[in-house]
């Protein structure tokens, strides 16, 4: 299969420096309000990047569920492939891709675990039947059949029946502290535009422009 024709001249938009907030996270939420405002499918969704004590990397699709100052917060049980990951490196990357916007946003960081208080505040916020998803899988392991996921999750819905439906003690979240962060806007003949910020203190940020 040829695929050397598959090319897209980006266009839609530049960005200069004077376009950029100080701060990277200001800037990521300008990005991703025009994201949500074009409707774009799940513009939450990003890739975390992990590596094994091993040094095997690992690459997957999470969704983004808050941001602040303080970094980027996504959930997952805490014996899955990823958080072992995590425990043996904290340090991470995530991507968001915003394809229809011929954008990309990079985040480098160290990944930390939220407070229990922070997790069960979402855990209560989600749908009754994703509050059972998360007690029903053992994310990562190996099992025989999708059978046995249904099976559990009977078994979730007649313990848990009155509704309630309590946080479990392996699921939660983490925040992802940057340490830097890259803003790519797509442009003509492959000359895109790409800054990158960095932390210059506990508070401030240099920005550099990166050739493409």
């Amino acid at each position: 299969m040829d695929i050397t024709h598959l090319r897209k001249e980006y266009a839609r938009a530049g960005l200069d420096l004077g376009d950029l907030a100080p701060s990277p996270i200001a800037q990521f939420e300008l990005w991703f309000r025009q994201a949500c405002e074009l409707e774009l499918i799940e513009p939450n969704a990003m890739s975390l990047g992990t590596v094994s004590r091993s040094g095997a990397p690992s690459c997957r699709t999470v969704l983004l569920k808050a941001f602040d100052e303080r970094g980027f917060v996504f959930f997952t049980n805490y014996t899955s492939h990823k958080a072992e990951d995590i425990r043996a490196n904290p340090q991470v990357s995530l991507l968001f891709p915003w394809l229809a916007l011929e954008r990309q946003v990079q985040v480098v960081g160290m990944a930390e675990k939220i407070s229990t208080r922070e997790s069960l505040a979402y855990f209560m916020s989600r749908p009754y039947g994703s509050q059972l998803g998360a007690w029903v899988s053992h994310q990562s392991s190996v099992i025989s059949s999708r059978q046995l996921l249904l099976k559990k999750l009977d078994e979730m819905r007649r313990k848990f029946s009155e509704g309630k439906v309590p946080l479990p003690d392996f699921w939660g979240g983490y925040r992802v502290v940057p340490s830097m962060m890259e803003f790519w806007q797509g442009r003509p003949s492959r000359l895109h535009d790409r800054f990158q910020y960095t932390r210059a203190g506990d508070a401030s940020w240099q920005i550099n422009r990166l050739a493409p």
